[in-house]
């Protein structure tokens, strides 16, 4: 009987992830930055606003309750082609041309009391000079902008009125999306694992138990 008290700490430690996994699944309502080149297709900026992109490309920003990671934020809803959203503004000597994208979201991604300030993406051809930073063509065209005091890109033409990247316990959205494997809890491989471990451990048990009797 002394080894149960083993066998329970084992199997406590086995499944301590699985209970701590919620915790690691939050959620932020914040608007994400997307580099779209020329042609897409939208990869996930990883530099900010102050990247300076070349003339030609497109910038995408997309405002949604996702994850902060690559494969599983929520991505703007306009196709990234710089020709089409720059078609009627021809170039200029001096200056270069940045496409953006604004997609304010889905009313279920709102914060309490707002909702997006059109329904769907807004698109702008900014005209800037040769050195003006993403956040630069993107006052040009959708004031007001708002950062916090970490210069976190809080605000596009003034949604949301208040917040900032607030995580959230439970990411549930009014747009669903493929998650990856494994989102929103343990995969199905992992439960295995640990239950075929538990039952391994307790056949251990056992067996040592019979050979002492």
């Amino acid at each position: 009987m002394r080894r149960l008290p083993a066998l329970a700490v084992t199997l406590g430690v086995l499944l301590t992830p699985l209970a701590a996994s919620p915790a690691l699944a939050s959620s932020y309502r914040y608007w994400s930055f997307w580099d779209g080149g020329a042609k897409g297709p939208w990869t996930y900026a990883t530099q900010g606003t102050a990247a300076r992109p070349a003339d030609g490309t497109v910038q995408g920003f997309r405002f949604a309750v996702s994850k902060d990671a690559g494969d599983e934020a929520s991505r703007p809803r306009t196709a990234a082609d710089f020709a089409a959203l720059c078609a009627g503004t021809p170039a200029v000597d001096g200056k270069k041309r940045v496409a953006l994208v604004v997609d304010f979201g889905v009313p279920g991604d709102s914060p309490p009391g707002e909702a997006p300030p059109q329904a769907g993406p807004r698109t702008a051809c900014a005209q800037v000079a040769p050195d003006a930073t993403t956040a630069e063509a993107l006052a040009s065209v959708a004031k007001p902008l708002r950062y916090n005091s970490a210069a976190l890109l809080c605000a596009i033409s003034g949604y949301p009125r208040q917040g900032c990247g607030e995580p959230l316990a439970d990411g549930t959205r009014e747009e669903p999306k493929t998650a990856p494997a494994g989102d929103g809890g343990p995969s199905a491989g992992l439960l295995a694992g640990v239950a075929a471990v538990a039952v391994l451990a307790v056949a251990a048990v056992l067996r040592s138990r019979r050979r002492s009797r």
